[in-house]
């Protein structure tokens, strides 16, 4: 089955493209209609294809005109496309134009549902040309207003909301600015899980991974002998590991491997303390999460870590989701019971400061233009890297111009520019992060738990080349070197029972389909023979757990259950490491190295603790450990 290209894919679909798809009638269809033509009137439907399945919306007609609006999504991401859902049909109703703005953060739902709109007027007899006049805002703009509260945080992503929730249950008010309409930013586009270190669902695994263990020492050995924090980590990892080989009880894992793991990955470039405060907070994060209600209990490997430490969620049928559209509404529902005021569509242009350099608050624009003061007793920076700002990439490092990117709308890096303008200190700037497996049409994330789970990278020739797991800098620069920059991965249909992730993918007409290996190759343009190679050759390191290779040390199961798939991948700019330099207790430094008082940042937006390299699954250790850490220090300072 041939895959079948997403043209809404693309950033922002002309409204022409809107008008061709209706006339074409593409899911058309009327109910309850008591008229059509001029003067219809009744319910008319239409469906456009969505981010992650159908859309399909019902309008209202009177008298030719819209006067109601209902669409339903069930497959668009929650937190995401399913705010395009909730938003866009009254917009319409409220105008009686389908020229209305959509989501920014939700781009293919929104063109799916003015898609579906345009569909539901042809199915009405009219043409949907005549609904799309500019919808005018003649909203009066708001005024001019201060609010006071203990604590500002710009940025509702998962670092803001995390702090935002520590610091409601230390008994502060808090206010969460953001500059999108939807929270989120770029952790509910986080597809795999989170890395931590001896938590009690490591232990529900049978443990074999030891050449991952053995693998790791060696590195430590021979690349980085004259890194002290390297060095002293991996003397310690070989005392823990001899002593558990000696009495084999639970799952292999500590903090000291995955700081060992954490430092490796980022080159030794990273900030040892703050590597040492990710890893050993991470097991309580774990925990702390399962008391807001967020249970991330599924175990796996991810890229660069010697053991299986990324922890997923599952839905109810036990099959692994993607971990930032579970958690984001989750934490989004917990700060609203906390009483935590959320501000959308506002967007923070500076720090304030009092005469002694102390953070007292922010200033910030409202959705109509007005300025909105909030004064506070500290300030708490969320707001994610630069990964979308493009001019900002290329000023740091030039050899990216051209390449897509993950990251959401409101990934510009104003958060860093604001701290800044006030002396604050940067650090890895220049260590902007690819991601190897970048959906090739549409820039969509391909989670690297597929790797983890079994999954294979195979070139244009159909042949492997290089250890799939590996870090993503080292398998994106693979990646690059073969012809055409790009690959293929390859699942097979247990793999996409397991995973409800998957499933998506082939919702979204991300994936070629064949019952043999030769007729999937035939699909992609590979040549049949040397892709059943491959796969044969592979499926014995699987069984033989070895990989003469490209010594891969993680294995699951054989990819001999067919049908098999595959989804063609890229690489694309996916993580800023650097940004703000911060202490352990994420206190924003200025360039002498002095604590900025009242100013702390969490996540994406600071530097220094992923070094050159972050791996899969730190992210969302970043955004919880050093979350919850910067709504504690700005609680205690606000005291």
């Amino acid at each position: 089955m041939k895959n079948t290209k997403m043209k809404q894919s693309i950033a922002a679909l002309a409204m022409a493209a809107v008008v061709a798809v209706s006339l074409l009638g593409y899911g058309c269809g009327s109910k309850s209609a008591s008229t059509t033509g001029a003067g219809a009137t009744g319910d008319f439907t239409g469906t456009a294809k969505g981010f992650g399945g159908d859309v399909t919306v019902t309008l209202t007609l009177t008298d030719g005109k819209i006067t109601g609006c209902t669409a339903e999504g069930a497959d668009e991401t929650k937190g995401v496309g399913s705010k395009a859902i909730e938003q866009l049909p009254a917009a319409i109703a409220e105008s009686g134009s389908i020229a209305v703005d959509g989501v920014s953060t939700a781009t293919i739902t929104s063109n799916a549902i003015k898609e579906a709109a345009a569909a539901a007027i042809t199915a009405a007899g009219l043409k949907p040309e005549d609904f799309q006049t500019a919808v005018e805002n003649n909203a009066e703009p708001a005024e001019d207003s201060t609010v006071d509260t203990d604590i500002v945080i710009v940025g509702a992503g998962g670092a803001g909301m995390t702090a935002a929730l520590t610091a409601t249950s230390e008994g502060k008010s808090v206010v969460i600015v953001e500059s999108q309409p939807v929270v989120g930013g770029n952790s509910v586009r986080a597809t795999g899980g989170m890395n931590a270190g001896k938590t009690v669902y490591q232990d529900e695994n049978e443990f074999a991974e030891g050449a991952g263990v053995e693998k790791t020492l060696k590195a430590a050995a021979e690349k980085y002998a004259d890194n002290e924090t390297i060095t002293a980590l991996a003397a310690t990892v070989a005392e823990q590991w001899a002593a558990y080989q000696a009495n084999p009880t639970g799952y292999f894992d500590s903090v000291e491997l995955m700081e060992l793991d954490t430092m490796i990955g980022g080159k030794g470039v990273n900030d040892p303390a703050l590597v040492e405060t990710l890893c050993s907070n991470s097991a309580d994060a774990i925990d702390w999460l399962g008391e807001q209600g967020i249970t991330l209990n599924s175990v796996s490997s991810a890229g660069g870590a010697s053991v299986k430490r990324i922890h997923r969620p599952v839905n109810e049928e036990g099959k692994v989701v993607s971990v930032g559209a579970y958690m984001v509404p989750l934490l989004e529902e917990d700060c609203q019971k906390a009483g935590v005021q959320m501000m959308l569509n506002t967007t923070a242009t500076e720090i304030l400061t009092n005469d002694n350099g102390a953070a007292v608050g922010i200033k910030a624009t409202g959705a109509s233009g007005e300025t909105i003061t909030i004064n506070a007793k500290a300030v708490i920076l969320t707001s994610g890297g630069f990964g979308a700002n493009m001019d900002m990439v290329v000023e740091y490092k030039p050899e990216l111009k051209g390449f897509m990117t993950t990251n959401a709308p409101g990934i510009l890096g104003q958060g860093i520019k604001m701290a800044q303008a006030i002396g604050a200190d940067t650090v890895d700037m220049d260590q902007i992060q690819i991601h190897p497996t970048v959906q090739y049409d549409s820039a969509s994330l391909i989670t690297e738990g597929l790797r983890g789970d079994g999954a294979v990278l195979i070139n244009s020739e159909g042949k492997r080349f290089i250890d799939e797991v590996g870090t993503r800098d080292v398998v994106s620069a693979a990646e690059i070197a073969q012809p055409g920059s790009y690959s293929w991965l390859i699942i097979d249909q247990k793999m996409v029972d397991d995973s409800s992730v998957i499933q998506g993918y082939i919702k979204k007409g991300y994936t070629f389909e064949g019952k043999t290996y030769e007729e999937l190759a035939e699909q992609i343009g590979v040549d049949g023979a040397a892709l059943a190679e491959t796969m044969n050759t592979w499926n014995g390191y699987v069984e033989a757990k070895n990989d003469p290779d490209f010594g891969r040390t993680s294995f699951a199961d054989k990819l001999d259950t067919a049908p098999y798939y595959a989804i063609k991948v890229t690489a694309g700019v996916h993580h800023t490491m650097g940004g703000l330099k911060i202490n352990t207790n994420t206190e924003v430094l200025n360039e002498n190295g002095e604590i900025i008082p009242g100013l702390f940042a969490a996540g994406e937006v600071t530097g220094g603790v992923h070094g050159a390299n972050r791996l899969g699954g730190t992210a969302v250790s970043d955004f919880v450990v050093f979350g919850r850490i910067a709504g504690a220090a700005a609680s205690k300072y606000a005291a």
